[in-house]
């Protein structure tokens, strides 16, 4: 993909419109050449990134939400790693949603989401979120069918009015291929240094890959929005994953072009340090 080119244009889930994941090969490369290729590009954005960020933290006027979702092994962990942690720990907050507390689940489904979004002026990292409440709650049917259904509206309200607010939100469905799942699966059990990573529930979760694969086909046809479209990443090669997701966050703060604030009160040019 080009430097100028509009990669998003690409992964994105058209609003309003039916959505089938075989549609999208989860081995493509999103418009990158090669590995050599998309690598540099991703060390490029991700530098331009980290200085996106440094603006939008000293404007302190809007807040950028990355919203990652996949089954399990997609990535979410290295994609953040790849393409934040050139920003530093400065202005962007990382949060991973696990199964709720006993707390959580006695508010409603959107609370422990709401309190985490990001402030103005910071990047809010989501891994996994509040789409898991359409996800593992409709395929283990924790909640009614009623309930379901409700949410899709309900969370289209709620990103509508951060969004109106001035977060402005990017969503990622990191696409993987049911082979390279297991592929993965199989070198986290043999690999000492990545068995914390496993738990013996996935391979449960994973007897269920076309359930799962239903719901996130209805999930992304449903919450596709002009104010928060969902973007469908070839997640097979982690490194077009990782550059393809950099390449639209940096495309993204580049069209909100943070500001620095001017001197409020005092003018650089009179002030004199002895």
């Amino acid at each position: 993909m080009g430097k100028n080119g509009k990669l998003s244009e690409h992964c994105i889930v058209p609003p309003g419109k039916s959505f089938a994941l075989a549609g999208r090969d989860p081995r493509g490369m999103a418009g990158f050449a090669d590995k050599d290729t998309a690598k540099a590009q991703l060390a490029e954005d991700a530098a331009a990134i980290d200085a996106l960020q440094d603006r939008l933290f000293a404007e302190g006027k809007r807040a950028l939400l990355v919203v990652l979702q996949g089954i399990d092994c997609s990535g979410k962990d290295g994609t953040v790693r790849a393409v934040f942690n050139p920003c530093g720990p400065l202005g962007v907050k990382v949060t991973p949603f696990r199964a709720p507390t006993p707390d959580e689940l006695a508010q409603d489904y959107l609370w422990r989401v709401h309190k985490v979004c990001p402030a103005r002026g910071y990047i809010g990292i989501f891994n996994r979120s509040h789409y898991e409440d359409v996800l593992v709650v409709k395929v283990k049917g924790y909640a009614s069918a009623d309930a379901i259904e409700r949410r899709y509206g309900e969370i289209n309200a709620f990103e509508k009015m951060l969004t109106d607010n001035g977060t402005k939100i990017l969503k990622f469905m990191l696409h993987i291929s049911k082979e390279e799942q297991a592929e993965r699966l199989r070198e986290r059990i043999e690999t000492p240094e990545k068995r914390w990573k496993f738990n013996p529930g996935d391979l449960d979760d994973r007897k269920l890959w076309d359930q799962y694969m239903a719901a996130y086909e209805m999930a992304l046809s449903r919450c596709s929005t002009a104010h928060a479209p969902w973007h469908v990443i070839p997640a097979d090669r982690n490194w077009v994953r990782n550059a393809a997701v950099a390449r639209i966050v940096r495309q993204t703060l580049e069209e909100m072009n943070p500001q620095y604030p001017e001197p409020k009160g005092w003018d650089p040019a009179a002030i004199k340090v002895d």
